[in-house]
């Protein structure tokens, strides 16, 4: 597990879940995210629990989060990260993916993977990201 606190300014960022604010949360995700406006709270809830969780606030206040789903040994996949709006073009989401892919315990997996729709360029240049080499090799199990 990583015991991560970092600041910069007014900003900061935590791995500790007792600090996720789940309003904030789900709230995003479920009114502002394309890929999660279906996602029941009690499946937010037991994905945070499941995963390694990287909350950014403004003191208090949660203003972004983004969520590892990992063995801490081979693979990782990044997903549901955001920064609210009113925080936006503060340079916060870059500092978050470079806070996560910098991680000594996620530095060397074999696989560190994400999916984007448009922030391709933000996860190429702040965390190294590349799209998939031999695309052909993955597969997906839809739920049905």
């Amino acid at each position: 597990m990583i015991n991560l606190e970092e600041t910069r300014e007014q900003f900061r960022i935590s791995t500790d879940k007792s600090q996720l604010d789940l309003t904030v949360i789900s709230n995003w995700l479920t009114k502002e995210s394309y890929w999660a406006t279906n996602r029941s709270l009690e499946t937010i809830k037991l994905s945070i629990e499941n995963s390694l969780c990287f909350g950014v606030y403004e003191e208090q206040r949660q203003i972004g989060f983004a969520r590892i789903v990992t063995d801490y040994a081979t693979f990782a996949w990044l997903c549901d990260v955001f920064i609210l709006n009113d925080y936006k073009g503060k340079g916060l989401g870059k500092w978050l993916v470079e806070t996560i892919t910098t991680q000594p315990v996620l530095k060397n997996l074999r696989s560190f993977i994400l999916a984007t729709r448009d922030a391709h360029g933000l996860y190429e240049r702040y965390g190294g990201f590349q799209t998939l080499a031999e695309p052909t090799r993955w597969m997906v199990r839809p739920k049905k």
